[in-house]
C-alpha cells in the first residue's frame, strides 16, 4: 500500500511558476519603461547639425598619389683634362648654359709651345721620308739597268718604310699636342644650370681635382622619381599597356599649388623587398624652371578614366568593425548606417563598387557626433562660410571707415 504524496511537495512547482510570472512581467515592464523614456530623449534632443552631399555619377579619374624627389636627368662635374693655371672663368654662378659652351680658359702656353715642337719634328721626319722616296725610286731604276745590287734596292725599300712610320708617331704627336691646346679650354659638356664655382681664377687645376670646376645639372627637361606600393603595380602596368604616355602631375610640398605637367618614362626593373614598392620616373619638359633637383613633390599618376562611376567625397567614408561605411539621411532626417564596398579614390572623391545608388545623401561633416537611428539638421556649410567671410569683410570695411573718422577729428583738434 503507498503511502500519499505530500502536499508541501505538490505546492512547490506551482509557487515557481507563479514565481517565474511574475518576474517575468516585472522585467517587461521595466524593459518598456526604459524603452519609452529613451524614445522621449531622443525626441526631445536637439538634432545634430550636419553637412552632406549627394551620391552621383560621373567618369571619374582614377589617380595614383606618392611622394618623388626631383632628378637632373644629367649631372655632370666639370673637371679639367690637363693640369695648368686658371686663367679666365666665362659663367657666372647659377647661369644656364648651352652644351659646347666655353666655360673656362687655362694657360696654354705650355701646351701651345709642345705642338709647335710636335710639328717641328712632323716636318723634318716628312722631309727625310720624301728623300727616301726619290732615292728607292733611283735605286730602281738602277736594278732595272742591273747596275747596283738588290740588296741596295731593298734597304733602301726598307729606310722609307722607317720613315713612314716616324711619320706616323709624329703626327700622333701633334695630334696629342692639339688635344691638349684644345683641352685648355673648358666647354660643358650638357646644357643645364652651373651651381657654385669650386676654383677661382689664377689657381692651378689638375685632371685629378675631385671637386673639379662646377657643377651642370640638367633642367630641361628633368625627372622625377617616386614609388608605389607593389598593390598598385598591376593597375599601373595596366594602365601603361593601355596608354604609354600617362599623365603624371607634380604638386608642391603642401599640395595646394601644380608646379608641372609629365609623362610617365620608365618603371624600374624589380620591386624593393625592404618597402615592398617600386620606383617610377617621369619626365617633365618644365619650360617655367618650376622643378628643381632634389626637390620633394606630390605626385598624381593618371590611371585613366571610370565611366559613369558612382562616387561620393572621400571624408564621408568610414571605416568600422563592419568595415567601409557612410552615414546616409532620409528624407526625415534620420540616419541610416550603410555598410559599403570602395574602390579607388578619384581626386577627394571615392568610387563605390556597392551599397550606395546616385541621389542618395551622405553625411560629410559632423560624423563623428551621429549614431545610427539619429535625427540630424542639414546645413549648408559652404554658404555658413560665406557669410562669415561677407561679415569679417564688412566689419573690416567699418573699423577702417571709424578709424579714419577719428583720425580726421583728432587732426582738427590739432589744428583748432
Amino acid at each position: 500500500m503507498s503511502s500519499p504524496t505530500p502536499v508541501k511537495s505538490r505546492r512547490l512547482p506551482l509557487i515557481i511558476a507563479v514565481i517565474a510570472v511574475l518576474g517575468g512581467g516585472w522585467w517587461w515592464h521595466q524593459h518598456s519603461q526604459n524603452a519609452k523614456e529613451a524614445a522621449a530623449r531622443n525626441k526631445g534632443a536637439a538634432p545634430v547639425a550636419v553637412g552632406v552631399a549627394e551620391v552621383r555619377t560621373m567618369d571619374a579619374p582614377l589617380r595614383l598619389n606618392a611622394l618623388g624627389t626631383v632628378n637632373s636627368t644629367y649631372t655632370v662635374t666639370v673637371r679639367s683634362r690637363v693640369d695648368g693655371q686658371l686663367d679666365k672663368v666665362h659663367f657666372s654662378e647659377g647661369q644656364m648654359v648651352k652644351q659646347g659652351q666655353l666655360l673656362a680658359k687655362l694657360d696654354s702656353r705650355p701646351y701651345q709651345a709642345t705642338l709647335t715642337q710636335a710639328e717641328g719634328q712632323l716636318q723634318r721626319d716628312q722631309a727625310l721620308l720624301a728623300n727616301a722616296r726619290i732615292d728607292l725610286a733611283r735605286y730602281q731604276q738602277l736594278s732595272g739597268q742591273n747596275s747596283i745590287s738588290k740588296q741596295q734596292v731593298d734597304t733602301q725599300q726598307a729606310l722609307v718604310h722607317q720613315y713612314e712610320g716616324t711619320v706616323k708617331v709624329d703626327q700622333g704627336a701633334v695630334a696629342a699636342a692639339k688635344l691638349n691646346v684644345d683641352y685648355a679650354r673648358i666647354i660643358a659638356p650638357v646644357s643645364g644650370r652651373v651651381g657654385l664655382r669650386q676654383v677661382d681664377p689664377g689657381n692651378i687645376v689638375h685632371a685629378s681635382d675631385a671637386n673639379g670646376l662646377v657643377t651642370i645639372t640638367q633642367t630641361q627637361p628633368i625627372n622625377v622619381v617616386f614609388a608605389i606600393p607593389e598593390v598598385s603595380l598591376t593597375s599601373v602596368l595596366q594602365a601603361a599597356r593601355d596608354n604609354r604616355t600617362l599623365k603624371v602631375e607634380a604638386w608642391d610640398r603642401d599640395n595646394k599649388h601644380k608646379l608641372a605637367d609629365g609623362t610617365l618614362l620608365a618603371l624600374d626593373n624589380q620591386l624593393n623587398t625592404g618597402t615592398g614598392t617600386i620606383n617610377i620616373k617621369a619626365k617633365f619638359a618644365n619650360e617655367q624652371q618650376e622643378l628643381f633637383p632634389n626637390q620633394f613633390v606630390n605626385v598624381n599618376l593618371e590611371l585613366g578614366v571610370r565611366k559613369n562611376a558612382i562616387v561620393v567625397p572621400t571624408v564621408a567614408v568610414q571605416l568600422g568593425k563592419v568595415g567601409n561605411y557612410v552615414y546616409t539621411v532620409g528624407d526625415d532626417s534620420t540616419i541610416n548606417l550603410a555598410k559599403v564596398k570602395t574602390g579607388p579614390a578619384s581626386g577627394d572623391n571615392t568610387i563605390i563598387e556597392d551599397g550606395l545608388k546616385p541621389g542618395q545623401r551622405v553625411v560629410i561633416d559632423g560624423v563623428d557626433k551621429l549614431r545610427d537611428g539619429a535625427q540630424v539638421k542639414v546645413v549648408d556649410r559652404a554658404a555658413q562660410a560665406r557669410e562669415a567671410a561677407s561679415a569679417a569683410a564688412n566689419a573690416g570695411k567699418g573699423h577702417k571707415k571709424h578709424g579714419a573718422g577719428a583720425w580726421g577729428k583728432h587732426h582738427a583738434s590739432a589744428a583748432n
